[in-house]
């Protein structure tokens, strides 16, 4: 009776634990390193907020930009005022009246060069009650071009260093844009290979463990026949009790490895129920050689390093900056150059030659399209040319931001060489853990096999009664630890390629990863 209650105890134990595994399989995704790549360049928020960056740098550049554009502008006043009469010449009333409506258009615009252009039209009408005004009303109009140019402070490409500063900034938030997909690249090669390694672990513990009950099974029988005493029983469930404490431990690091993953290509993205879904790597560690040397590996590492390029191009900026300082230090010396046509017209009042003072006796009407002909067809030309020179007797804080400005370029020079030894250091240890992992590879699987053929050996000599199981257990054991370090020196070797490429830098190139598609995402 006890023997079918257990029965049925383990049949249900079995179907719980065939149903679960169904389930998990069910609930399960693969996924290669590329697959994971791909989406955690499309799903990391990290990504997605670096990203933004170059965005922001472009809108910079657009905002410096904005100072080349013209600037369009529209006046109008109208002013009516009166004013009492103290003679009778003043006017015809009780009070002076005088009306004038004044309209002007403007254009200003920067030059490159750091000069300014102005061009203004304007138009007036004036109407009065005057006496003696010969011209009422009056229409008058003006059409200016001023162009005023440094030609020490401010001249030249100075005037041009918002522009220039934000491209150099631009051009280094993609750098920087290109380091984080690196450092990102590297993070999920790290994550997969350690999910790798995590469950070629619990599958070397399976194997330690199925070997070890394999051996419990063979004592069983050993002792039903009188060949083994029962101690051999003992010893052989100890090893599988520790070895089953070792799958839990294995389980346990699985379970961690596919969360970090998880964590790197945010699967809540793509799928509601991310969090449920057990990740199987698709593809397998390799350990083909690879052929770099140290001092190619240095000369790409110091054409494509994204944060070195970006370093270099801060120099760019602090040499502009340099370049302005020294430029306010000089006095201002500015070119003024006027060009301007007027116009008038009006009714012309006719008045009596020999008593001015009357009424008007006529009028020839005129009207502003009069004054504006002679405006645009430049019937009264004038210029004027002149040089404006401002020395400053105190140029102390100029100097000031001048030396600081030294002192920057200066800084960012020595950083570069800084980051320079910094990736000559990297690079080298970066080679030498490539060669170094590789030639593990080689040394842990000689010891494997061999560790595989003392095993053999060993069960060889139990089964003939040469040796006892505590030897066969140390040999599996051993066999276990020789698999194991074999799969992780794999593993290791392919970390070692992946950092050997972010320290070059040619980590996207390799992938094939194309900025422009993260931009456009």
């Amino acid at each position: 009776m006890a023997k079918r209650i257990f029965g049925l105890i383990l049949g249900f134990v079995l179907a719980v634990s065939l149903f679960a595994q169904t389930d998990i399989q069910e609930k399960s995704i693969t996924l290669s390193l590329g697959d994971c790549i791909v989406k955690a360049l499309k799903n990391n928020l990290g990504v997605a907020i670096a990203v933004l960056n170059p965005e922001l740098s472009s809108i910079s550049v657009s905002q410096a930009k904005e100072k080349w554009l013209p600037v369009l502008s529209f006046e109008f006043g109208r002013s009516d005022t009166q004013s009492a009469s103290y003679s009778w010449l003043d006017s015809t009333g009780a009070a002076v009246v005088s009306l004038n409506n004044a309209y002007t258009f403007r254009l200003n615009q920067e030059v490159p060069g750091g000069g300014s252009f102005t061009g203004t039209l304007s138009s007036s009408k004036y109407d009065t009650n005057r006496t003696g005004i010969t011209i009422n009303p009056s229409y008058r109009g003006d059409l200016r071009f001023n162009y005023r140019q440094p030609l020490l402070r401010n001249f030249g490409t100075v005037a041009q260093r918002e522009i220039i500063v934000a491209k150099n900034r631009l051009n280094m938030s993609e750098e920087d844009l290109k380091l984080s997909l690196q450092t990102t690249v590297f993070s999920v090669e790290q994550q997969y290979w350690g999910l790798v390694g995590a469950i070629e672990s619990l599958r070397v513990a399976e194997q330690s463990l199925a070997l070890a009950q394999d051996l419990l099974e063979k004592n069983k029988r050993g002792v039903e026949v009188g060949t083994m005493a029962p101690i051999e029983i003992i010893n052989a469930e100890a090893q599988v009790a520790e070895r089953e404490a070792d799958i839990l431990s294995s389980e346990l690091a699985v379970r961690n490895a596919e969360d970090r993953l998880r964590l790197d290509i945010n699967l809540q993205v793509d799928m509601e129920d991310a969090e449920d879904l057990r990740i199987m790597p698709k593809d397998s560690p390799t350990y083909e050689q690879a052929e770099i040397g140290l001092k190619q590996a240095l000369a790409t590492a110091l054409k494509m390093r994204p944060d070195l390029a970006s370093q270099r191009l801060g120099i760019d900026n602090y040499e502009i900056d340099l370049k302005y300082a020294k430029n306010q230090l000089l006095p201002t010396l500015d070119l003024s150059l006027q060009y301007w046509s007027p116009g008038v017209s009006g009714d012309r009042l006719l008045l009596d030659p020999d008593n001015p003072l009357a009424p008007p006796i006529g009028k020839v009407p005129g009207s502003a399209t009069d004054s504006l002909k002679d405006v645009f067809g430049f019937a009264y030309p004038n210029w004027m040319i002149g040089v404006t020179l401002n020395i400053p007797m105190n140029t102390v804080f100029s100097r000031a931001a001048h030396a600081q400005a030294q002192v920057n370029l200066e800084q960012a020079m020595l950083r570069v060489k800084e980051q320079e030894m910094q990736i000559y250091t990297d690079i080298k240890i970066a080679v030498r853990n490539v060669e170094t992992t590789f030639k593990a590879i080689q040394a842990r699987k000689v010891a494997r096999e061999l560790a595989e053929r003392q095993l053999e050996a060993e069960e060889e000599k139990l089964k003939v009664g040469l040796t006892t199981n505590r030897w066969v257990l140390q040999y599996q054991t051993d066999l276990a630890s020789s698999r194991l370090q074999e799969i992780n020196a794999i593993i290791s070797y392919n970390l070692a390629l992946a950092a050997l490429e972010r320290d070059m830098g040619t980590s996207l190139e390799r992938k094939n990863i194309q900025m422009a598609d993260l931009k456009d995402r």
